[in-house]
């Protein structure tokens, strides 16, 4: 399926663009680039679907919430993660949010429940951090601080997820509207915070063209069109197809960034990576014969095309995202135009159980 495809190079292609980007921009400067970009390709795409952005005031206190926790923050220490690690580190380092995403999911906002399968995938998953780290060697010194770094930029999306399903799925605006308004709001923290700490972002025009080429990547590819893809495959293929999305991210990090940064991994690297997402795979059920419904927490992609709408992610709460995305065809059989994933309809409720680059 080509879009499904497309979703995986564009958000494993993200962890280059912020990489290259990152040689001439500061961090804070090239998460204002990005979210403000993002904003504006979504905005573009309200107004070409007619949509419109949420009124209800207390919606947008908690989308401001988001804008912080679950976009301008992460994306910001990916940034200064990668000034210290590989982009191939910080693509696998994202594959840790759901084990972040669930317990956070469990006991603080109560959105899941705790089974069996869910407690043997995330002691999988965190003994595929350990690996990761190469715990034996001892950590320390740079490397160590930048993969914390984007570790804790997962762990922003861990908190983002369930704080989403809690206080914003399920209302009736559609997610190209909730994920406008997020970048909007995280514009607006950026313009703030980026001078505050960074001072004046440079011109564009003094920047080289690959810096130009990532920054416009991020922004409208990763963060703007990638999102009408997404919905467009949850239309077609149904939330878990497009869920899957989540397991090729952090190998499309770590082939771009062998092939086109000439970046080199220790040998336990991908082998912690990969026994990561054997433990997202087992949390998620995916192993099991009978999964019962909402047994898991869809992968990265969990809450993502309505919260942070990007590489990692850019991905969000698919079911949710589905419930937002039009039918394929109208009640009378006749089918219905492409709105891109905006509908007017108020979402059906669902139960509070669940897929989260």
């Amino acid at each position: 399926m080509p879009a499904f495809f497309a979703l995986a190079v564009i958000w494993g292609s993200s962890y280059l663009f912020i990489k290259v980007g990152i040689q001439e921009i500061h961090p804070l400067h090239l998460t204002l680039f990005r979210v403000a970009i993002g904003a504006a390709t979504l905005v573009v795409i309200l107004l070409v679907t007619r949509d419109r952005l949420p009124r209800d005031l207390r919606l947008w206190g908690h989308l401001f919430v988001i804008a912080g926790v679950g976009v301008a923050l992460p994306f910001t220490l990916f940034g200064y993660g990668e000034q210290r690690v590989d982009s191939t580190l910080a693509g696998l380092w994202n594959a840790t949010t759901p084990l972040v995403v669930l317990p956070l999911a469990v006991l603080v906002f109560r959105t899941e429940r705790m089974t069996i399968h869910r407690l043997i995938g995330l002691f999988i998953g965190f003994g595929g951090v350990l690996v990761l780290l190469g715990i034996w060697q001892g950590v320390g010194g740079a490397q160590l601080t930048g993969q914390l770094m984007c570790f804790g930029a997962s762990c922003c999306y861990g908190v983002a997820i369930p704080y989403q399903k809690r206080f914003v799925t399920g209302r009736s605006q559609s997610g190209v509207a909730v994920a406008s308004t997020q970048l909007i709001l995280a514009t607006a923290q950026m313009c703030v915070i980026a001078p505050l700490f960074a001072g004046a972002p440079p011109a564009l025009w003094t920047l080289s063209g690959n810096v130009i080429a990532s920054v416009m990547a991020l922004g409208a590819l990763g963060t703007g069109i990638a999102f009408v893809i997404m919905f467009r495959t949850i239309r077609l293929a149904g939330a878990s197809t497009a869920s899957m999305v989540t397991y090729l991210i952090p190998l499309v990090a770590t082939v771009v960034g062998i092939v086109v940064l000439s970046e080199r991994l220790e040998w336990y690297q991908p082998v912690g990576g990969l026994i990561i997402l054997a433990g997202v795979a087992v949390s998620q059920g995916l192993f099991s014969r009978h999964r019962a419904p909402g047994s898991g927490t869809d992968p990265v992609l969990d809450e993502r095309p309505s919260l942070v709408a990007s590489e990692a992610g850019a991905c969000q709460d698919c079911s949710a995202a589905e419930s937002a995305a039009p039918p394929l065809r109208a009640n009378d059989g006749r089918p219905k135009p492409d709105q891109m994933g905006v509908t007017s309809e108020k979402p059906p409720a669902r139960k509070a159980s669940t897929n989260s680059p």
